[in-house]
């Protein structure tokens, strides 16, 4: 007879509650648009929304029920990082949906097919979030990523889409394939010994990361680990991809890839890097792998924000001028992630990723608000997605350019604006931990990217027209997404004191692993 001892499996399904909501509604929503008359696109949206709402109100009750926590033997984790991103994971979602109304109309789309990828996409990435495991970190990587690239290509008939789904599944393939290769590395390199096989929990990581029988092994999955992220957040050199996938995808998924998958990347590389490969002694194997990922990401976050401003600037396809702009924004958003990196302390380092997050959410807000007019005025067949095709629009369609402005405005970063607030916590993260030298990289760009916003508004609104123009109407859901993100670009940019408590970490809590 042969005994096994098997560990408690830890199941705890209250911690995943918003992640089931997501995935059931999914499956119900699938089955609703086979059972129910195509013509009733309203059905699988309100669905949709609800399903969301409710994962909401269900992360809001893990927020106060639950202290920082984790289940399934350390693979979920429950605190502050996963339930700040969570919030913006939602809030996209829903813009999308109410977005995409207009959309699915004009092109005589499946509702029902799109309401559910978007679903199963959201579900992926509250999962990034919530991985306490470099396993879990890879499966709602994958489910986050076929979704999408489904989505990228949801528009059958445009060779454009076409492209920008196949571009995006090859590529995203690859990046894919240098995480698990990292991820493997990793298990490797965390073996200490015949009895002591390699991990891929995040906290055992960082405990065995000193421990390590082979040291460049750990380096050579960190490196990989750098490239796999930097492709799904879109940093260079590894943001090649991002302009021609977003130009060819249908601006509704176009403006969900820019805010959604984006902040759920970085939702997964910081808490891999922050709490697998933490600071420690320098004179060690985990302090030499720390400095090495912090001072890469610097370099990334410098790289970053130059190439994506200044590419912008010469763009004439306003989609392609948006998708550099994300690749810029992606930048500003790793000079708060170097800062907890270089953090000495829980204080600052919570600090920083609350500033992280904050500026994640307020990209997210204005980037939907400005892709919902893109989607607006672009019409059937994305057509007008010329800088030319705004010439003097600012006073047949008011509502349009002066929405559009705000969130041009709000994008570079002009005071009273979210995105003013949002630049402001992260350099001021950047600032206390020594990046002086980032921080004025930061302020130079922010400067260069006021060229392509205003150009925008100056086509607006001080050009004729360059053709016939008939003002769109704008339907009932893409006004409720433009007043909504209109009152969150000034509510974050003015009132952000609430947001930034709810988001900032509490005193930590032990975590146990199994």
């Amino acid at each position: 007879m042969f005994l096994f001892q098997v560990a408690n499996p830890d199941v705890n399904l209250a911690l995943i509650a918003p992640e089931l909501i997501i995935g059931v509604a999914g499956v119900i929503v699938m089955l609703v648009d086979a059972f129910t008359d195509r013509r009733q696109r309203n059905v699988t949206a309100s669905l949709s929304i609800v399903a969301l709402l409710a994962a909401g109100a269900a992360s809001i009750w893990l927020w106060m029920r639950w202290p920082a926590t984790s289940a399934f033997n350390g693979m979920i984790v429950l605190d502050e990082l996963r339930l700040s991103f969570t919030v913006v994971f939602l809030i996209v979602a829903i813009l999308t949906i109410l977005i995409a109304t207009i959309w699915i109309d004009v092109e005589d789309l499946p509702a029902g097919e799109f309401h559910s990828l978007l679903l199963f996409a959201t579900s992926g990435m509250m999962l990034m979030a919530s991985a306490g495991d470099l396993v879990i970190v890879f499966l709602g990587l994958e489910i986050l990523s076929i979704a999408t690239y489904v989505l990228a290509g949801f528009r059958r008939t445009d060779t454009r889409s076409n492209e920008s789904s196949l571009k995006y599944f090859i590529l995203g393939s690859f990046a894919s394939a240098f995480l698990l290769y990292g991820i493997a590395l990793i298990y490797g390199a965390t073996a200490t010994g015949p009895d002591q096989p390699g991990t891929t929990n995040i906290a055992l990581i960082a405990a065995r990361a000193n421990q390590s029988l082979y040291p460049p092994l750990l380096f050579a999955g960190i490196a990989m680990l750098l490239v796999g992220f930097g492709f799904k957040i879109a940093t260079a050199p590894f943001h090649v991809w991002t302009p021609d996938v977003y130009e060819g995808a249908p601006t509704p998924v176009t403006a969900f890839m820019a805010a959604g998958p984006k902040a759920a990347g970085f939702a997964a590389f910081m808490r891999v890097f922050l709490f697998g490969f933490p600071m420690a002694t320098a004179a060690t194997t985990a302090g030499y792998a720390h400095a090495t990922w912090v001072g890469a990401l610097a370099i990334m976050a410098a790289l970053t924000m130059s190439i994506g401003n200044a590419v912008a600037i010469v763009q004439n396809n306003v989609k392609r001028m948006l998708a550099y702009s994300s690749i810029a924004h992606a930048g500003y958003a790793l000079v708060g992630f170097v800062a907890a990196g270089a953090a000495t302390d829980v204080t600052q380092r919570g600090a920083a990723l609350t500033a992280v997050a904050f500026y994640l959410l307020t990209y997210a807000v204005m980037n939907m608000g400005a892709f919902a007019i893109v989607t607006v005025i672009a019409r059937k067949g994305d057509q007008r997605n010329k800088v030319d095709d705004y010439n003097g629009i600012g006073f047949s369609s008011p509502v349009l350019a002066f929405s559009l402005s705000i969130f041009l405005l709000s994008l570079l970063g002009m005071p009273l604006t979210a995105g003013f607030m949002g630049k402001i916590l992260v350099f001021s993260a950047a600032i206390n931990q020594g990046y002086v030298w980032l921080v004025v990289i930061g302020v130079l760009n922010t400067a260069v990217s006021a060229y392509y916003y205003l150009r925008l508004i100056v086509v607006m609104f001080f050009r004729e027209p360059s053709g016939a123009w008939e003002a769109p109407r704008i339907p009932a859901a893409v006004a409720v997404a433009l007043i909504l993100t209109i009152l969150g670009v000034f509510y974050l940019g003015l009132f952000p004191g609430r947001i930034i408590s709810i988001f900032s970490p509490k005193p930590p809590v032990s975590i146990s692993v199994r």
